[in-house]
């Protein structure tokens, strides 16, 4: 694994403060990488951060950004890499290890691409502690197109605050995705699984991760998740859907508050109803007016770009 050329590539917007705590993360790995930065013309001090400390830096404007098609960009204008670790500003790593064992997996030449698990941030309330807990166990497995049947549609499971993938399966699959509105992690999962690629989840590989979002916050993101699924149907039809995992997460979240915090049992309700509520939504939204998509969804650039 020591010969892999591995980059470390971080999209930035307005989080100077979330990008040092990040690159002081970095400073401590063991593993060799160079440090990739694409900033979409911060005005906070991120500009000036990112071009002291980033091996390589470009800049492009606020408008061009796309979560998918700048994230292929860094691919093609730096192509000399193996491997690409893709992670956001507001992610940081505690594990001096955690860039060695998120590349670890890449030893088989059949897995195409990595996630890497999210441990809560420390000011995490209990929702997005159970969220992580849920969604990022501490087991690893390495998963293929074989898995669908039972996994679902999380055999494309993928995460764009912390996943590594390998140049060669990206370039296959035609790379990320210029056009979607999120979730261009698991677009790029799903077509290396499709191509015969695998996909590894790599449970020792860890970074600090999430978000305390408000309700209307929740809302607004699975509105914009419907969208994507809506738009890119292909994947539930070779996956299959969510099925029962909805249920599956109300309930081990009701079992995480557990009856000493039963008051909060309405609040995890109520929220959880207003995501399914958005999700359902979502998937007319080729019949919604384009100021309604704009007002119920949290992306509101997508809609102002030719694929909106």
């Amino acid at each position: 694994m020591e010969s892999l050329r591995v980059a470390c590539v971080i999209p930035t917007y307005n989080g100077r403060k979330d990008l040092q705590r990040l690159l002081d993360s970095l400073d401590s790995q063991t593993a060799k990488f160079d440090t990739l930065i694409v900033d979409s013309s911060s005005s906070d001090g991120t500009t000036e951060l990112a071009q002291s400390r980033a091996d390589h830096f470009v800049g492009i404007a606020s408008k061009d950004f796309n979560h998918g098609g700048t994230r292929q960009m860094m691919v093609e204008r730096f192509p000399e890499y193996d491997v690409y670790v893709y992670m956001t500003q507001d992610a940081y790593l505690e594990d001096p290890a955690a860039l060695a064992n998120i590349v670890r997996p890449f030893a088989d030449a059949s897995v195409g691409a990595v996630c890497g698990r999210q441990l809560a941030h420390k000011d995490a309330n209990l929702l997005a502690e159970h969220a992580r807990l849920f969604n990022y166990p501490e087991t690893s497995r390495t998963k293929s197109l074989e898995d669908a049947p039972d996994l679902g549609i999380k055999t494309a499971f993928m995460s764009n605050s912390f996943a590594a993938y390998r140049r060669q399966a990206l370039a296959q699959i035609g790379g990320f995705p210029p056009h979607v509105i999120l979730a261009e992690d698991m677009y790029v999962a799903a077509k290396m699984l499709l191509a015969g690629w695998k996909v590894a989840y790599e449970g020792s590989a860890c970074c600090r991760h999430s978000h305390n979002y408000t309700v209307k916050e929740e809302f607004r993101r699975y509105f914009d998740i419907g969208v994507f699924q809506s738009r890119e149907s292909w994947i539930g039809e070779h996956f299959g859907g969510a099925g029962g995992e909805g249920l599956r997460y109300v309930i081990s979240e009701l079992k995480y508050l557990g009856l000493r915090r039963l008051w909060l049992w309405p609040v995890s309700l109520w929220r959880n109803a207003m995501k399914l509520l958005a999700y359902k939504f979502s998937k007319q939204e080729k019949h919604l007016p384009m100021p309604i998509k704009k007002k119920m969804g949290m992306h509101k650039r997508f809609w102002d770009s030719p694929h909106g």
